[in-house]
């Protein structure tokens, strides 16, 4: 299906743009998994909040390694390898689950992220496509405008 995450599909690169396709890695729910913390429904995801949490370089790195690097279903936030305090992670994580771009889930003092794609490709087709293929300004670290 077009748009969608697999394994196999080649991302679409916008146009005007010389950023080779990235195949973002979409891996399935494992069983078993501890109900998700609060989070918006489909119906309720808004594009502005969407794009507000997006604004933010890091949380738009964030999404991206998600989409293109992930190894597991989800991740911790010391999985990013992020040089920021845990109380700025747990803002930025926050957002991204109240805008309803990620979906986290406890295990145990252990928060888990991952995007939510079906849901956000659903209410916002090709944006997810977007943010695979946006490469931070040369030399930036994450996090700096």
């Amino acid at each position: 299906m077009e748009g969608r995450y697999e394994r196999d599909e080649e991302l679409s690169v916008p146009p005007n743009t010389h950023a080779p396709a990235r195949r973002p890695k979409r891996l399935p729910e494992p069983a078993g998994l501890p109900e998700p913390l609060p989070e918006p429904a489909v119906d309720e995801l808004r594009l502005e909040t969407v794009l507000a949490a997006l604004s933010d370089p890091l949380r738009l790195g964030i999404v991206r390694k998600l989409l293109l690097e992930s190894e597991e279903f989800d991740h911790s936030c010391g999985w990013f390898g992020l040089d920021r305090p845990k109380s700025s992670l747990t803002h930025h994580f926050r957002a991204l689950r109240l805008a309803g771009v990620t979906r986290q889930r406890q295990y145990g003092l252990e928060r888990r992220s991952h995007v939510r794609v079906d849901d956000l490709h659903a209410r916002f087709p090709g944006l997810l496509d977007l943010v695979a293929a946006w490469e931070p300004a040369p030399g930036a670290e994450p996090g700096t405008a």
